[in-house]
């Protein structure tokens, strides 16, 4: 390679030599928690299908019959062409799921978080958004895009967010922005904390609950719901493609800012809308959240027997970590990738997390449980874990997670 590219072989032999070089693999997706990488069979607890609806038969006859009446795609944005009927009755429906007046729906999660941050403050120094530390990287990157002010907090000092947004309190716009669940830590935000600087600042709250929906909250609506915020929080942002088993992701709110966003999102302006078959799939996923709440429950309980197994072999996770997301702390990328391997020789398949998604000495097995992993799946992992985790590498072991 020559040229202005020629750079490349370098840095990639440099994150081989890091153990930070990404490898692409062929998985299938299988039902019951099963996964084939690469012709090989295994359990799969690497996954966000939390509540196993990807392979539901209703998601799956649903998607049937819309692709038997409107085909495989959209054909166009939904701007011009492409919102179909199927999309008009998820937008309709996860209005009625959230209990809000209006929904949008984007292609993924991430084009949700690019597309609306951007949307709501302005480039240059008058609008200014605080980013929790830990937020996913795509509520980064639309705090970026955005060209905004950007400041980043951590939630265990709330009392210093109060005081900085009070600092701004020229600013035309404040923002404060964070994930519902984060992603790579499993626990959840303060919610009621922010709602209350959020008040007391004059800021504008916005949670992205991509890994909440469909798993927290008694009906299902996520931690809004679960830490009863709901009705303080006006902007909510989500995906379709975790707990509800298809793709996309969506914002809710008043019909006001809906229609703003319809208008400003540059993501959902710009894409292809969301093929019919999926946006079907979609709205079967969030009638089967609303009319199995067994389903939450199972999760919650597989989740507590893989924590009891857990320490039962001496393992502690990350702090506060609860509900689907397990994280287990090793010392460096070699390590990750070393035990990943062993865990998938030994049959399952596990995240390898190294930076830069994850800070530096913090690289992990990142854990996901599904309702439909069964008892024997999870004693089995806890046990494979047992076996060969590395002897000079503590099974309890706490990190700055905030």
């Amino acid at each position: 390679m020559s040229g202005s590219l020629g750079w490349i072989p370098g840095a990639l032999e440099q994150l081989e030599t890091s153990q930070l070089r990404r490898q692409r693999r062929q998985v299938v997706s299988l039902p019951e928690g099963w996964c084939e990488v690469d012709g090989v069979r295994l359990r799969n607890f690497a996954g966000n299908d939390y509540l196993g609806l990807s392979h539901h038969p209703r998601l799956r006859d649903a998607a049937s019959r819309a692709m038997a009446l409107s085909g495989c795609g959209a054909g166009a944005s939904p701007l011009v062409s492409g919102r179909s009927k199927w999309m008009v009755e998820l937008e309709e429906t996860l209005a009625w799921f959230e209990r809000t007046t209006a929904a949008l729906v984007f292609p993924t999660g991430y084009a949700a978080n690019l597309g609306v941050i951007p949307a709501l403050v302005a480039p240059g120094e008058d609008d200014v958004i605080f980013c929790d530390r830990l937020n996913h990287a795509s509520l980064v990157d639309g705090c970026r895009l955005s060209g905004a002010r950007l400041q980043v907090y951590r939630h265990s000092e709330l009392d210093r967010l109060e005081a900085r947004l009070r600092s701004h309190g020229q600013s035309r716009r404040r923002m404060i922005v964070t994930d519902g669940v984060f992603s790579m830590d499993g626990h959840l935000a303060p919610l009621p904390a922010l709602v209350s600087i959020a008040r007391n600042t004059d800021s504008l709250l916005v949670v992205d609950d991509a890994h909440g929906t469909g798993v927290w909250g008694e009906t299902g609506r996520g931690t809004c719901e679960q830490l009863g915020v709901e009705q303080e929080i006006p902007l909510r942002i989500g995906t379709l493609s975790k707990g509800v088993g298809a793709l996309g992701g969506f914002v809710v709110g008043d019909q006001s800012t809906i229609d703003w966003l319809w208008n400003r999102a540059r993501t959902q302006i710009y894409s292809t809308a969301l093929p019919p078959p999926v946006c079907a799939a979609a709205t079967e996923g969030l009638r089967i959240i609303d009319d199995s709440p067994g389903l939450r429950d199972r999760l919650h309980d597989r989740c507590r027997l893989f924590r009891q197994h857990l320490a039962h072999w001496g393992f502690q996770t990350v702090s506060a970590s609860e509900g689907p997301i397990v994280p287990l702390i090793l010392e460096n990328p070699d390590l990750a990738v070393q035990v990943g391997h062993q865990l998938t020789e030994l049959g399952f398949l596990v995240g390898t997390i190294r930076p830069p998604t994850v800070p530096q000495g913090t690289s992990r097995l990142r854990v996901t449980l599904s309702a439909v992993h069964d008892d024997a799946a999870i004693e089995g992992l806890a046990r494979a874990l047992d076996a060969i985790w590395p002897d000079s590498t503590p099974r309890q072991r706490s990190i700055d997670r905030d």
